[in-house]
């Protein structure tokens, strides 16, 4: 089961989220010209994309199973949500 204090704690959703903020901020120049969403696993700072939320879920539940990843947009970095894998 993944980590429940993401859902209670507000602190420790905030520093999950900026976490992977940061990790997407520095793969900005990369991801320029792509479409889709991308799954981040903030801790490692891998990354995963799909062309569907679907798809970037399922990328990052092969190696992250039941694990919380960032969710992101590509066309519009803000619309974003952190969620564990399902």
């Amino acid at each position: 089961m993944a980590d429940s204090t993401l859902w209670t704690e507000k602190g420790a959703r905030a520093a999950f989220e900026a976490r992977a903020r940061t990790v997407l901020e520095s793969l900005k120049p990369q991801l320029h010209d792509q479409n889709g969403v991308i799954a981040i696993e903030p801790e490692s700072g891998e990354y995963f994309i799909g062309a569907t939320l679907g798809k970037a879920n399922a990328a990052a539940y092969d190696k992250y199973p039941d694990r919380w990843v960032y969710f992101a947009r590509l066309d519009a970095l803000d619309a974003a949500i952190a969620l564990p894998t399902w």
